[in-house]
């Protein structure tokens, strides 16, 4: 009777800290949706009133500030920087994850490498793009030199998540594909990756929002400066969204500030654009690579 009892005593105490515990996930997770919302409500409500025609496709005056040309030098950047450092990412995780022997010396050297790159803070990268790429390659304060010095930045995030994708993939499908004869090439390129595609995406959309948010390391290599009307050519120094709200919230004029919450608008449009085109993408090979 009396162990009875006790065991009735364990399961009530057990009872309160499984409710307990539950409580405190609920709250987190509720917290952390609403210091997003408030975040973004706050933004895009005092933002978006501001954004008119002149303002997306005007030429930047004092008038107008438009914000036409900090976009296209950031989608410029995204594109850019994706294509240099995103085969680098991939095929130093394929490395990484299909041909490295455990224990390989190498494999240290790069993880560590990636891991103190992940750790550098963005200033240590714009001070590195500006002695570098500015002053002994001789690109000037310009596009290039920024898209050089972000595509470093990136180089971490797309190697580990692209490393953990292609982990992910069941070992089956290896052994399926070698045993109908493929090369361990072939079957990388035809079977893993396709499968990993959806995590390697992943990353490369934490990448997309890591470019679209930089401002430290761009102030130093790509500049501040703005032109009347957008250029795609490398070698002009131009800002980006994000510098482009900060030279405006801390300029002076009368309207810089408004202005200033319209382009944290856009910038955040577009970064849910992005991300919303790359998860339907990811859930499309998704769903093909299970009907094949």
């Amino acid at each position: 009777m009396v162990e009875i009892i006790k065991e009735k005593k364990h399961l009530k105490r057990r009872k309160i800290k499984s409710l307990f515990l539950k409580l405190l996930v609920w709250l987190s997770g509720i917290l952390t949706v609403g210091i997003l919302l408030y975040i973004l409500i706050f933004i895009l409500a005092r933002g978006i009133p501001n954004i008119n025609m002149q303002f997306l496709f005007g030429e930047y005056n004092s008038d107008s500030l438009s914000a036409f040309s900090p976009v296209v030098t950031t989608l410029e950047m995204i594109v850019i920087s994706l294509v240099i450092a995103a085969p680098i990412g991939v095929f130093c995780a394929i490395y990484l994850a299909e041909y490295a022997k455990r224990g390989n010396k190498a494999v240290k050297v790069i993880r560590l490498a990636v891991d103190t790159l992940a750790g550098i803070p963005s200033i240590v990268y714009g001070l590195f793009g500006m002695i570098f790429f500015v002053n002994i390659l001789g690109f000037r304060a310009s596009v290039l030199s920024g898209i050089c010095t972000v595509s470093i930045m990136i180089l971490p995030v797309i190697i580990s998540s692209s490393e953990e994708a292609i982990k992910s993939v069941p070992d089956m499908y290896r052994e399926g594909s070698l045993g109908l004869g493929a090369t361990r090439l072939r079957t990388v390129f035809r079977i893993v990756l396709p499968t990993a595609m959806p995590g390697i995406l992943s990353g490369v959309i934490l990448a997309i929002g890591r470019i679209v948010g930089e401002t430290a390391a761009l102030i130093f290599t790509s500049g501040t400066n703005i032109l009347e009307n957008p250029t795609l050519d490398l070698f002009a120094s131009q800002r980006t969204l994000a510098i482009h709200m900060y030279m405006l919230a801390s300029e002076g004029l009368p309207h810089s500030k408004d202005m200033a919450f319209a382009t944290g608008a856009i910038l955040i449009i577009i970064v849910f654009l992005v991300n919303y085109m790359a998860t339907k993408f990811a859930g499309k090979l998704g769903r093909l690579n299970d009907v094949k």
